[in-house]
């Protein structure tokens, strides 16, 4: 894949997303439609109250059509870039079911947890079939500790990757700007070591979605005009667990990613906490919200919390590829 044609998929993506989202935020606004601040937030979060939400959904059109667009002309679209844009699409699909209850039916809480839960492991099934151990090695690893053969293990471990990473980027996506900067790296990451592996097909979904979400920052950072919402911030995290389950490095998320596993932590540990010690950890969970009670902007969050997935990456690109 030329440089050439990298830029080229960024831009259809960039274009797409920059030429619509105009509309969707004109259509949100015309209709009222915005997205209700959790009132266990911070406090200075509700002025954001009434914010158009669901900007997610043209993230994941601009990949969609993208990914076949340029899969198309390189010849590259097969399994692997197919099943990896419907597991972004699918995880988006769960997404906007729970942000339409919660902006259109008015339920704050949107899904059930159970519910939210069940459909990401079936699409997890899914994506498990089309792959099936004809495609996958369906052997468990830890590098340098042990290796299980075992189907069993394999898929219950890829299901947790993909339901794990998908609430991960939720967890992230609470500040404006947040995710879609971290997302744009990780993403651009995954591009590079896909291009380093040859693998054409997964480079062209990850650059696809990195030039859709340069495209929504221009809407999406401080003060945002738009958030994106579930069905973009599932469907980033479960991308990303699929790409690097296709690669063969399911664990070179937990470094790429460590901004999103971080966050999902400081939520666990809190719990854990208050539950059995009656006592908080941080000030306030997900930890971007614990720099924000300590005085940070944020922008400031969104700047150093870029600059550790950046270095994150850069030290995984480093020593790894």
């Amino acid at each position: 894949m030329e440089f050439s044609h990298i830029i080229f998929d960024m831009v259809s993506s960039f274009a797409i997303v920059a030429i619509l989202m105009p509309f969707l935020i004109g259509y949100l606004v015309a209709h009222k439609e915005g997205q209700s601040i959790r009132e266990e937030g911070p406090k200075w979060h509700e002025k954001k109250s009434g914010t158009p939400t669901m900007g997610g959904l043209l993230i994941i059109f601009a990949t969609l059509v993208t990914d076949i667009w340029v899969g198309l002309w390189q010849g590259q679209l097969n399994r692997s870039l197919l099943i990896t844009t419907f597991v972004i699409v699918l995880y988006g699909c769960i997404g906007f079911i729970d942000d339409f209850i919660k902006v259109f039916k008015k339920r704050n809480l949107g899904l059930r947890a159970w519910q939210k839960a069940s459909l990401q492991v079936i699409v997890g099934i899914i994506f498990l079939y089309v792959y099936n151990d004809d495609q996958l090695p369906m052997n468990f690893t830890i590098p340098g500790i042990l290796s299980i053969n075992s189907a069993v293990i394999f898929i219950l471990f890829t299901i947790f990757w993909l339901v794990g990473f998908s609430n991960a980027t939720n967890l992230t996506d609470g500040l404006d700007g947040l995710l879609g900067g971290l997302g744009a790296i990780s993403y651009a990451t995954y591009g590079i070591i896909s291009l380093n592996q040859n693998r054409i097909d997964l480079a062209i979904v990850c650059f696809s979605v990195v030039g859709a979400l340069l495209a929504f920052l221009m809407f999406n950072h401080k003060p945002a005009k738009i958030f994106m919402g579930d069905v973009g911030s599932l469907a980033l995290g479960a991308g990303l667990a699929a790409i690097s389950i296709l690669l063969g490095r399911y664990w070179s998320l937990l470094l790429i990613g460590l901004v999103y596993v971080i966050e999902t932590a400081s939520v666990m540990l809190q719990v854990f906490s208050f539950k059995v010690f009656h006592r908080r950890i941080f000030k306030m969970t997900p930890i971007h919200h614990h720099f924000e009670m300590l005085g940070w902007t944020e922008w400031k969050i969104d700047i150093v919390f870029w600059i550790v997935g950046a270095i994150c990456s850069a030290i995984y690109l480093i020593l790894f590829v």
